[in-house]
């Protein structure tokens, strides 16, 4: 079994064919499919979705790019939301500098604020963190020992290893079978596989075959695939790791 531990499944992308995209990806291999919430209403959606659908879990969160947008009562919204049994993390959050969408300023606040409600919950986080390294360390250091993943994992050497230090997971997407990304497959490669997740991150990012095409959960498959190729061991060996480091992770039943 295959567990794709971050896609989107509640986006409009999926409004024509979604109960077909999900059958799709349980015909080939993958029994659970964790969907995140990145906004208030796309966090209502996830649960929606998830209680409809036994393989599928949901996390509640706001992405950085909704700064702008938050509000103090938005933190105890997403509290409520929170309290449902097919919650599993509070995500994603985090920051993200790279194109501007939301102020910085603004941005850690939020982070801030959900960070605490993952620690009062005692709930998983989901993190987001692009172009802000060392900020992100230092919102989630106070609230340490924590179960925190980095999703998407897209920085360098020295911030994997000092998430590795600190008890984190990390998850990669199917971005690593690009041409040009053999910088992640190096990170890959030096990753402990105890501490790996599978993720699509999906509709964004498929595989290198399908680049300018939708991307699906089923596609975890080749991402599973390509870990395989790069750690030189079986894919059995990959699903069978992965998948029990997301089950403990995400407390899943």
């Amino acid at each position: 079994m295959l567990i794709d531990t971050h896609c989107h499944l509640d986006f409009p992308e999926y409004d024509p064919d979604r109960d077909e995209v999900i059958s799709r990806a349980q015909r080939e291999g993958v029994g659970c499919i964790i969907n995140i919430g990145s906004s208030l209403q796309g966090s209502r959606r996830s649960l929606e979705l998830a209680g409809n659908y036994e393989s599928i879990y949901a996390t509640v969160g706001m992405h950085p790019h909704e700064a702008d947008k938050f509000e103090a009562k938005d933190a105890a919204l997403l509290k409520g939301l929170a309290g449902d049994e097919k919650v599993v993390a509070i995500g994603e959050v985090g920051l993200d500098y790279y194109k501007g969408y939301s102020r910085p300023e603004n941005q850690k606040p939020l982070f801030l604020s959900l960070v605490k409600l993952a620690k009062e919950l005692n709930l998983p986080l989901v993190i987001h963190s692009r172009q802000a390294p060392q900020e992100t360390l230092d919102i989630l250091r106070p609230f340490l020992p924590h179960k925190v993943v980095v999703h998407c994992f897209s920085q360098d050497e020295a911030f994997l290893k000092e998430c590795l230090d600190l008890g984190f997971f990390v998850s990669f997407t199917c971005n690593i079978t690009y041409k040009k990304a053999q910088n992640l497959r190096d990170l890959v490669r030096i990753t402990p596989l105890e501490r790996l997740f599978l993720e699509t991150d999906a509709p964004f990012l498929p595989p290198e075959n399908l680049r300018g095409r939708r991307n699906e959960p089923l596609h975890v498959k080749e991402l599973a695939e390509e870990i395989a190729r790069i750690k030189e061991i079986g894919l059995e060996e990959i699903a069978r790791i992965t998948t029990q480091n997301a089950q403990q992770f995400f407390n899943l039943r």
